[in-house]
């Protein structure tokens, strides 16, 4: 049987670990070849760890993220490809201020798109992971990652498009990773409340609209991997610039994690194979 293979397209290093992370730990260690994309070299993420504040740190970011984004591959066992545009920043302030130039939110969306077909089409992945139209969370690179992984998806298949960039290859499936669910954070929140403790959840769950709650409705796939959890934390904290190991994201104790929510969660998007709804496999259908 040919192998299968999987790619998740992301905007930064350690979003590959906070977003489906448990899920490519598992496909490649059932033996699938699995690769991250990374569209941008994260250079204009703030030091969100305290004890990385350092000026060894500050004055080589980029270096020192390309250094965790190595260590993280390697902890969930996944191949790793920089596509090598220019981190665009957060911006913050009413009225927000203009994206910096050259920036990758900024350049032409052709761009990018041809640097992603040509890796399609060298890799040839069965399934392709990505965000959603929001991003997951409104940052412009992650709203440009999904643009530019929703047009690579068509283009690499048409042999029209790119033709010096590789043969044609029509990926099987395209999904969106949902990560932060509701849902979830409300079970975990009264698993707490449960043991007479004040859960991390509180203030997430009072601010939550009505447009992340519709997000539940749209999950199609649920991936078991509650065994590469602690790996899935492992790639996280790799990243030391950019995760406090005393954040809240590992304050709810594994146990469990692995008990009342064993799954990662995503939507279907787009499929050139016959699928049956909902899944537990993001390969179901497919024929190598």
């Amino acid at each position: 049987m040919t192998e299968l293979r999987l790619m998740a397209v992301h905007a930064h290093p350690d979003d590959e670990s906070s977003k489906g992370a448990a899920t490519t730990a598992r496909y490649a260690d059932e033996g699938a070849r699995v690769m991250v994309v990374t569209l941008t070299g994260g250079e204009r993420g703030d030091i969100l760890n305290p004890a990385m504040d350092i000026p060894e740190v500050h004055g080589r970011i980029h270096e020192v993220r390309r250094d965790e984004m190595a260590r993280a591959a390697q902890i969930l066992g996944v191949e790793h490809h920089w596509l090598g545009f220019v981190d665009s920043g957060l911006p913050e302030g009413d009225p927000l201020p203009p994206l910096p130039e050259g920036c990758f939110a900024l350049v032409p969306l052709e761009e990018p798109v041809e640097r992603l077909v040509r890796v399609i089409r060298e890799f040839r992945p069965h399934v392709l992971t990505t965000y959603d139209e929001n991003g997951g969370y409104p940052h412009p690179d992650h709203i440009r990652c999904h643009e530019v992984s929703v047009a690579a998806y068509e283009a690499a298949a048409d042999h029209v498009r790119y033709p010096d960039a590789g043969e044609p290859w029509a990926v099987s499936k395209l999904y969106y990773n949902h990560g932060f669910l509701r849902q979830r954070m409300q079970v975990l929140q009264d698993e707490f409340a449960h043991h007479g403790q004040e859960g991390p959840f509180a203030k997430w769950l009072e601010s939550w609209d009505a447009e992340e709650d519709s997000i539940e409705k749209r999950v199609t796939t649920r991936i078991e991997c509650a065994k590469y959890f602690a790996q899935r934390d492992d790639a996280l904290l790799a990243h030391a610039t950019q995760i406090d190991p005393k954040s809240f994201f590992f304050t709810t104790p594994m146990e469990w994690q692995q008990r009342l929510w064993p799954t990662e969660e995503f939507e279907l998007a787009r499929s050139r194979v016959p699928v049956q709804l909902p899944e537990t496999d993001l390969f179901a259908g497919i024929e190598p």
